[in-house]
């Protein structure tokens, strides 16, 4: 039987409801059928579990178990655009063989710390445009709170907001490649650059992130500048500041990032701050002190010009007044 669409209860050949099943494939979907919780009676042949577009708010733990205790055979299960908002401890127990795991495109807000726990054989998880601000804080310890991820090589968190990167620790897992495009990178921190010079294997996807291209970014440039490890290097661009607004980080040179010269540049602006200040606080003392000889010579300016007025006057009074004129003669 190729196709089948319809309840089941027992059969293993039967199908979930308003599911379709392809047995050769070993693939089960289940897309846009307004499903508020997962299907039950998953076929025991099942190996691809695919749940898009329903409104299943809550994964609870052990959703996947079966009634009668056997473990399913899924190696793929896809559970995006499904509204899923809480990951509940142990949601994933009884998929021991689980590969790939999608959980893009759904707004959560609760990830339990042991919400991946049992997922041994797990390479790859996809949490793209999935973390609401709740859930940020809360993944680093969903992954790194229990060791059952240590064969995790691939994870994709683009779309989330991210400021930091939420794995503290690299060598807790055998990742291959991290994939952080379209969040809110401004740097990358010495102790993340640390720890990716130490495992060499890893590469790492970062465009469309607004990297702030300030001295503080010293240790990221100089990273890409001795390593292949990001993958997208070339897309990098500026944010801030505005003069170097959407300019390639590759292109920055290394004066642009460097904290001595702008520390000096800063020390020397305040130093002449300084200096103009002890000039003015020189001259106005001088001013000070000498103010009686100041007076007197500011005195004998005046009188000296209330002088100089006079025979102006005098002077015109004479040209303006012909009988004085004569006189003059």
């Amino acid at each position: 039987m190729d196709r089948v669409l319809f309840t089941c209860w027992c059969s293993e050949e039967e199908c979930p409801l308003s599911c379709i099943c392809v047995r050769d494939s070993g693939t089960v979907t289940c897309r846009d059928a307004e499903h508020t919780e997962l299907p039950g009676d998953i076929p025991a042949w099942a190996t691809t579990l695919i749940l898009r577009g329903n409104n299943i708010s809550t994964l609870p733990g052990r959703a996947f178990s079966s009634n009668n205790g056997t473990e399913l055979e899924l190696t793929t299960l896809s559970l995006s655009h499904n509204g899923i908002m809480v990951i509940e401890a142990d949601a994933f127990t009884g998929l021991p063989r689980l590969n790939l795991l999608d959980l893009s495109h759904n707004p959560l807000v609760y990830i339990s710390d042991r919400a991946f726990h049992g997922l041994r054989e797990l390479r790859s998880l996809y949490l793209n445009d999935s973390l609401l601000a709740p859930a940020v804080a809360q993944l680093s310890n969903a992954l790194q709170g229990t060791e059952t991820l240590r064969n995790l090589h691939r994870l994709e968190l683009s779309g989330n907001r991210l400021k930091t990167i939420p794995i503290s620790r690299l060598d807790a897992f055998n990742l291959h490649t991290l994939v952080l495009t379209n969040n809110s990178f401004e740097n990358i921190g010495k102790e993340n650059i640390s720890s990716l010079y130490h495992h060499k294997r890893v590469r790492i996807y970062l465009s469309l992130n607004p990297f702030r291209c300030n001295c503080e970014l010293e240790s990221f440039y100089f990273w890409l500048k001795n390593s292949s490890q990001c993958v997208d290097s070339a897309r990098l661009l500026c944010a801030e500041p505005d003069a170097k607004k959407g300019m390639p980080l590759e292109r920055l040179r290394g004066e642009d990032v460097d904290c001595l010269n702008e520390n000096l540049e800063a020390v020397s602006y305040v130093f002449l701050g300084i200096v103009m200040a002890l000039i003015g606080i020189v001259f106005l003392m001088v001013l000070y002190l000498n103010r009686r000889g100041i007076k007197r010579w500011l005195n004998n300016i005046r009188d000296a010009c209330r002088d100089q007025m006079e025979v102006y006057h005098y002077r015109y009074e004479q040209d303006s007044d012909p009988r004085l004129a004569n006189v003059a003669v």
